[in-house]
């Protein structure tokens, strides 16, 4: 059987910049280190800072006086940081940069006196961080029927911005329906949206033009996992999503001659492995990885983790 290794695939360097503050904080302050969170949506990733030390929650409540505290690559809401504030814990902020770029975008165009619309998933832990960062009434739009059903005049002036974790294809379609609809509009240059999210997609959609099957390794509530999944069935590939070699089912692959793998932005290459290591167990298999585009950026840690 032959595999094809999607390029890129797996974590991105707001994943990698999100890990990584979690472990200096376990060298620098020794644990535990308390995460607001999943850090990033992996059980693989999760479970192994858990081993070495660090503790997730939900909610600051659960995290004692004077502990250092991780916002995940997520980001939170104004309420969350004011309240870490209120109760002095020392914060390392783990979200995205690209993250962070969203929310001061949301906090310019409500400056500006437009009404803000969010292109995202509801519920979506991004989101909800982005809508309570920006001071202002924030309309969250999922589909092209939700544009239509925004009760605002055709005259207001509105901006959108969008969930990092969209693509550019993802979001198109919305933008245009809200260009329709509103006259006086303003959205971010499309260099904004994360760079790491499209490049999977598209790296997906040459995979898909050579294997039977695609197999998308990570988490089932990843974001950008499940889309993934979802470009290769929307294009004809049967396409499944995975969390590792342990959940690989032999009967998808029966009629099979070649198998595709590509994994989500917080899915670690050691799954990717584990998964291959499953597809020999099967048969024997022979690996290519394919040209894809390159990715060099890297995102600075936080000042409290550098100095010396």
């Amino acid at each position: 059987m032959e595999v094809f290794l999607a390029q890129p695939r797996g974590f991105c360097a707001g994943v990698v910049r999100a890990i990584e503050i979690v472990e200096r904080a376990l060298e620098k302050y020794g644990p535990p280190v308390y995460v607001r969170h999943e850090i990033v949506h992996n059980k693989h990733v999760v479970e192994s800072l858990k081993k070495k030390g660090a503790i997730f929650v939900e909610d600051l409540s659960e995290v004692p006086p004077k502990s250092v505290t991780v916002f995940s690559a997520h980001g939170v809401a104004r309420s969350v940081e004011e309240e870490a504030e209120a109760r002095d814990l020392p914060v390392l902020n783990a979200t995205c940069p690209l993250v962070t770029k969203v929310h001061n975008q949301g906090k310019r165009y409500i400056a500006k006196g437009r009404t803000l619309i969010l292109i995202g998933h509801a519920g979506h832990p991004e989101v909800e961080g982005t809508m309570g960062q920006v001071p202002g009434p924030v309309f969250l739009v999922q589909s092209v029927e939700d544009v239509a059903e925004l009760i605002l005049p055709a005259g207001t002036p509105v901006a959108y911005i969008t969930q990092t974790t969209l693509s550019v294809d993802d979001t198109k379609d919305i933008i245009t329906a809200l260009q329709a609809k509103f006259t006086d509009i303003q959205g971010p240059d499309i260099r904004d949206i994360c760079y790491a999210t499209q490049n999977r997609q598209s790296a997906v959609r040459d995979l898909s033009k050579l294997v039977d099957v695609i197999l998308v390794v990570g988490a089932a509530n990843s974001s950008n996992s499940n889309r993934l999944r979802e470009i290769g069935t929307e294009v004809g590939v049967a396409s499944y999503l995975i969390a590792d070699g342990s959940e690989l089912n032999p009967d998808w692959l029966k009629d099979a001659k070649a198998v595709g793998i590509t994994a989500g932005a917080s899915a670690p290459e050691v799954l990717v492995d584990d998964v291959i290591e499953a597809l020999r167990r099967i048969g024997p298999v022979t690996v290519s990885v394919l040209p894809g585009r390159e990715e060099n950026i890297e995102f600075r840690l936080p000042a409290e983790l550098t100095a010396g």
